[in-house]
């Protein structure tokens, strides 16, 4: 397979050119667009609290840092996860699988799914034609609800290869279809493109990934006429105004920078017993967020993890992240953090990961995650 750069920097080129044009029409820069692909994918990353862009290197790589792709071990590798959120009202899912071309070059596809489905429709829940039951909307009428998905989806298309003229260098990309969409009152497509990077030189791993690079441009598509009578007939608080009925628009995610370094030490001479240290720092530069550095510049969110291994076959992982300040009832002030922790354990090609996340309810909810990954060398 040739890979050819000059048609990469042609369609970036491209596409830069193409969105341009598009700015000129209704754009919103949302400090928290596409943010369902911040939450993490795989139980292994989630309990080392998601500290990957230096350690991944397997399929998962097309998530976290497309340049860890280079070091898949075998020539195929397939993971999936299922997690979910708020007792199981929000289900979170992912499905990846990558394949070596040559030995040192890796394409990967993954698929991301954040979705809430069965959310009623009670528009029409209300007859109007009568008051039979004294309710100043009418007499309800069950049989009139439908249900609908709010989903947010992406689908990558990854690719690594390693560097011929740096010794432990790799470098990959992502192009990404982003489809999200609430029932048939709106839909959005987006695109975007990511780059990442990996160097390792002995013990010491180094990793950045650009996600957005290019930034994601989002096209929503609103259906006015189905939310015009749901708007015009609940007004907002303030009785003497009504709600804006949203219109079609282009969000725009910004770039954002991940900087990771890791270490991994061996706990005795063969190996048997080693500990692997990550820690990952997240700059946005959508406007100041509830991190621990913070600024109209940008906003710097660190994180850390620690995986312990036995023989690379049994895992205990730990990690900290989501740093955050916290406003008490009384007006006080407090600091909190996210911990996480994991166990794995491999079965020759398979490799079974749970992690449980904030267990100390410290901030947000306790959750379950678990995951699965296959190693092949041939199917």
């Amino acid at each position: 397979m040739v890979f050819n750069l000059k048609y990469i920097v042609c369609f970036i080129l491209l596409f830069l050119c193409s969105a341009q044009i598009l700015l000129s029409q209704n754009v919103n820069t949302s400090k928290y667009s596409n943010e369902f692909l911040n939450l993490g994918i795989g139980a292994r990353a989630i309990g080392m609290g998601n500290t990957q862009v230096a350690v991944v290197g397997d399929v998962t790589s097309g998530y976290w840092n497309p340049a860890g792709l280079a070091y898949l071990s075998n020539k195929y590798d397939i993971a999936a996860m299922h997690n979910e959120y708020f007792a199981g009202i929000a289900k979170f899912d992912y499905l990846g699988f990558a394949t070596k071309l040559d030995t040192g070059t890796v394409l990967a596809f993954s698929y991301v799914r954040y979705g809430i489905d069965n959310i009623p429709d009670t528009r029409f829940l209300f007859d109007s034609d009568g008051n039979t039951n004294n309710n100043i909307y009418g007499p309800v009428d069950y049989s009139k609800i439908r249900y609908f998905s709010a989903t947010d989806n992406a689908f990558l298309l990854s690719f690594a290869k390693k560097s011929k003229l740096i010794k432990g260098l790799s470098t990959g990309g992502n192009f990404k279809i982003i489809y999200r969409n609430v029932g048939q009152f709106a839909n959005a497509w987006g695109f975007g493109l990511d780059a990442g990077m990996q160097y390792k030189i002995n013990n010491l791993q180094i990793g950045c990934v650009l996600r957005d690079a290019t930034s994601t441009y989002n096209f929503w598509t609103v259906n006015s006429s189905l939310l015009q009578s749901a708007y015009a007939t609940f007004n907002t608080i303030d009785s003497t105004k009504t709600n804006t009925i949203p219109e079609n628009s282009i969000e725009l995610t910004l770039p954002r920078l991940i900087l990771g370094a890791a270490r991994y030490v061996k706990l005795n001479k063969n190996d048997q017993v080693g500990v692997l240290a990550s820690v990952d720092l997240d700059f946005t530069f959508d406007g100041k967020r509830n991190v621990l550095f913070k600024s109209n510049l940008t906003s710097i969110d660190p994180r850390a993890g620690i995986e312990l291994n036995y023989k690379r076959l049994a895992f205990l992982r730990m990690g900290i992240n989501n740093i955050q300040e916290v406003k008490n009832f009384d007006g006080s002030k407090q600091r909190t953090f996210q911990p996480n922790f994991g166990v794995g354990v491999k079965l020759k090609s398979l490799l079974i990961d749970y992690a449980l996340v904030n267990p100390t309810q410290s901030t947000g909810l306790v959750s379950h995650v678990f995951s699965l990954r296959l190693s092949l060398e041939k199917f």
